[in-house]
């Protein structure tokens, strides 16, 4: 895994997270994983096509995307409804399409296919064929997880 694939990620969640929740996450833990796993009651896939391919995925905690709710709308939601799962969807596409821009400005051309949301507990949610890396953010409302598994695409 090219550290610019993750930097860019890394930047972008940063920059959105602090422009829409007003915190700054920390990297607190990065590791190599086998597959898309997520322990976490909020997941959100992005597939990535172009010069690279792959998939990220983001993994939140239910009271985590609660309290992010409350911050971005100032309603007080108390479950992960369709309105909380179409917000998370948007963040993480606006997460990703920074991440993509920032990689254009090193010769990445890449899109993003429109987000998958799943609610609840999986356990492997995809099996990628290389090794992802996985980095868990720590912000001042919960930490999540964000796993990158990108390879350049040998047929562009």
């Amino acid at each position: 895994m090219r550290a610019e694939y993750v930097n860019s990620f890394y930047k972008a969640i940063k920059e959105v997270f602090e422009l829409m929740i007003d915190i700054v996450p920390q990297r607190s833990n990065m590791r190599m994983v086998d597959s898309l796993v997520s322990n976490k009651d909020a997941n959100v896939i992005l597939e990535v096509k172009g010069n690279l391919q792959g998939t990220i995925l983001f993994s939140f905690p239910q009271d985590m995307i609660l309290k992010m709710m409350k911050i971005m709308s100032g309603m007080d939601v108390d479950k992960i409804d369709s309105f909380a799962s179409s917000a998370l969807g948007e963040v993480a596409n606006i997460i990703g399409g920074n991440a993509l821009t920032n990689l254009a400005e090193q010769n990445y051309i890449c899109d993003i296919a429109p987000p998958q949301i799943f609610v609840g507990e999986h356990k492997a949610l995809s099996i990628v064929d290389e090794k992802a890396l996985q980095l868990t953010l720590t912000t001042p409302i919960g930490e999540f997880d964000i796993t990158i598994s990108l390879n350049e695409n040998q047929s562009e």
